[in-house]
């Protein structure tokens, strides 16, 4: 069985915020039904609950922009929706990290600008701050920001996990391909293989 270490483990939770993963976000129709359907907000609390139970810091990445959008760089279709909806303004309800998944008191939380959550952010040295070499990725979408948070993770040196149950995009197919792409950088695994490992003697990588 894959082991995990409390003590250089960090969980990543990826763009869980209102406008992305919410019922009235801007956002949701692209991504609501298969959050919905597969149930993944419900799993993701449950694996930052026992996570957190174990010791296992937990560390939100979030995207907000200024109100009148000044730091968006609207290079992608993605992004160019943010502009155009006008949402995930920070300070608004909608960006905020929606109640399901809500951070307790000891999380960490990163604000960023990009589809990824490295880039120009403190997320790099937050995690080396807290001794992290592992990195568990839950979030939405799996095809965009927890793949590309993934793959830069794994480019940085970590050792780079992905909990598929624990993830949405915004299809079946969406899914699954992007974890068929990640398994190439990436441990592919599922939320009770994960908490399994927490609970096994610290022999992450035997």
């Amino acid at each position: 069985m894959t082991s995990f270490d409390p003590n250089n483990t960090a969980v990543v939770a990826v763009h869980f915020q209102n406008d992305i993963v919410g019922p009235d976000g801007a956002f949701a129709g692209f991504f609501r039904a298969e959050i919905e359907r597969t149930g993944v907000l419900g799993t993701a609390a449950r694996l930052l609950d026992d996570a957190r139970a174990a010791g296992v810091p937990v560390v939100y990445t979030r995207v907000a922009w200024k109100d009148d959008y000044s730091d968006l760089n609207a290079n992608s279709a993605l992004l160019g929706m943010v502009a155009q909806t006008g949402c995930l303004k920070d300070g608004s309800e909608g960006a905020a990290i929606t109640d399901e998944v809500t951070p307790r008191d000891g999380d960490h939380i990163i604000t960023h600008q990009r589809v990824g959550g490295f880039t120009d952010s403190d997320l790099d040295t937050t995690l080396r701050g807290l001794g992290a070499t592992t990195l568990v990725f839950t979030g939405v979408a799996t095809n965009a920001s927890v793949e590309g948070t993934a793959r830069a993770a794994s480019d940085l040196g970590y050792r780079t996990v992905v909990v598929a149950d624990a993830c949405s995009a915004g299809s079946p197919e969406a899914h699954s391909a992007s974890l068929e792409s990640l398994a190439l950088l990436a441990e592919i695994a599922t939320t009770d293989e994960v908490l399994a490992g927490l609970a096994q003697p610290a022999a992450a990588n035997a």
